[in-house]
């Protein structure tokens, strides 16, 4: 039996990926325990595992990106977008990585992992003590594609085309030049942590750095990053890594009662969301004449009073969360801004879907659903309710649109999935002689 430590951000999108890694590992017979927030401990030890809990890391540094989040116009030029996205990225990827080492070295020296496995957003396992303790540690990614950059893939950030065409190529470059430049600061401030740990400069960005880890996994499928041919041979798509809770609430009685012989539709803002519901908004208003039946869901944060769809149309209904795998089955279409955990559950039910992409990662993911041909991208700032309509009609009427969503969730049905997952990382767990020596000769 060996022992594997999962750290990452508290967030629903980073921790329940990573349960269902955990869950993997202990049906192979391993011993696996988190290193997150103490607000999940009733999710991490009602599933069974132990909880190092955040001492050092400042919570505050991930409340901040949901205020930003909230403050950036859905309208707002994407060079603006990604001036704020770095700083953020600066002010809790890379601020918090003295704070993350300091709450993980004692755990490391008494509880003794073998491995560990982190989300790309969490960068003390990553680019501290990757080397300074010997431990192997694993990218368990979140995204939908690899960060790590190379020429078959554009820059990640705005949502560009891949680089196959002389002009799409030269977008790409300038991209990339101007995204290092705005990066400068955060790699020059990553460096000077490094350095407090006798390490050395990068030398790259960090996404290319964490491309020397031992192992990469990707939850999701070649076909939606591009069929990219330049990653590194540590780079694993092992297809979704999903799990829910055991106690999700049944669907509503309401929802077994609508009429089957019409389109059903469903649109989601995500799971946590902090800018104006401008999604649902337009997609009641540019649905609600239409022989559909248009299902809502706001986040368990937000309370659909707040929408301001009074009086609701006869063929919208509105819940706080159902669940993704009871009703996407029976949908027709969904539309998203684009979570990469919305994007593959809809894709695992060959469903195929229209994109209004908001912030962080959701451009890219809205023009790998274009790519792979299993969706549409409308830009928030054209969000109108006439515009999403002949978005959703369009799904509709042109079949290739499900028919390739169908081929995907085939193809999603066949990858390895968790236990593909846990195998990978069982074969990194070091010797308990080799890790016994690099945790004591740590600086």
């Amino acid at each position: 039996m060996s022992r594997f430590l999962i750290t990452c951000w508290p967030f629903v999108g980073h921790l329940y990926p990573q349960i269902s890694v955990a869950h993997a590992l202990r049906v192979r017979g391993h011993e696996v325990a988190f290193y997150t927030h103490e607000s999940t401990r009733p999710v991490v030890e009602g599933e069974g595992f132990r909880l190092f809990p955040f001492v050092h890391v400042d919570e505050r540094r991930y409340e901040r990106i949901h205020a930003l989040e909230a403050e950036v116009p859905v309208t707002q030029p994407k060079y603006q977008t990604l001036s704020v996205a770095m700083t953020a990225y600066r002010h809790m990827l890379a601020d918090s990585i003295p704070e993350q080492v300091a709450d993980l070295r004692p755990v490391l020296s008494d509880w003794r992992p073998d491995a560990l496995v982190t989300d790309p957003a969490l960068w003390g396992p990553i680019l501290v003590l990757w080397e300074t303790t010997g431990i192997p540690v694993v990218l368990s990614s979140t995204m939908m594609g690899s960060l790590i950059p190379g020429p078959d893939a554009p820059p990640w950030g705005p949502g560009l085309p891949p680089p196959r065409t002389f002009a799409t190529r030269l977008l790409s470059r300038a991209t990339a030049v101007a995204v290092d430049i705005v990066a400068h600061g955060m790699r020059r401030q990553v460096n000077r942590i490094r350095a407090q740990y006798g390490l050395g400069p990068m030398g790259c960005s960090v996404n290319a750095f964490s491309g020397r880890l031992p192992l990469y996994l990707i939850p999701s499928l070649p076909e939606l990053d591009y069929n990219r041919h330049d990653q590194p041979a540590n780079v694993h798509y092992v297809g979704p890594l999903v799990w829910t809770k055991s106690t999700s609430s049944p669907l509503p009685d309401w929802l077994n009662k609508l009429p089957s012989g019409r389109p059903w539709i469903h649109a989601t803002e995500g799971t946590a969301q902090y800018q104006k519901p401008f999604l649902l908004r337009a997609t009641s208003k540019g649905l609600s004449s239409m022989p559909l039946e248009v299902i809502l869901t706001t986040g368990q944060n937000r309370d659909p009073a707040t929408l301001g769809l009074d009086p609701l149309p006869s063929n919208v209904h509105v819940e706080r969360w159902l669940s993704h795998e009871s009703l996407l089955p029976r949908c027709a279409a969904v539309v998203t801004t684009g979570g990469p955990a919305t994007v593959m559950a809809a894709l695992k039910a060959g469903v195929p879907l229209v994109m209004v992409p908001t912030f962080w990662e959701k451009s890219d993911n809205a023009q790998r659903v274009v790519e792979a041909g299993v969706g549409l991208r409308l830009a928030p700032g054209r969000c109108t309710p006439e515009r999403l309509r002949a978005a959703v009609m369009r799904l509709l009427k042109e079949p290739h649109f499900r028919e390739n969503a169908r081929r995907i969730a085939r193809q999603l049905a066949q990858a390895p999935g968790p236990p593909g997952a846990a195998e990978l990382i069982e074969g990194l767990a070091a010797p308990p002689a080799s890790r016994a020596r690099s945790l004591s000769a740590s600086p």
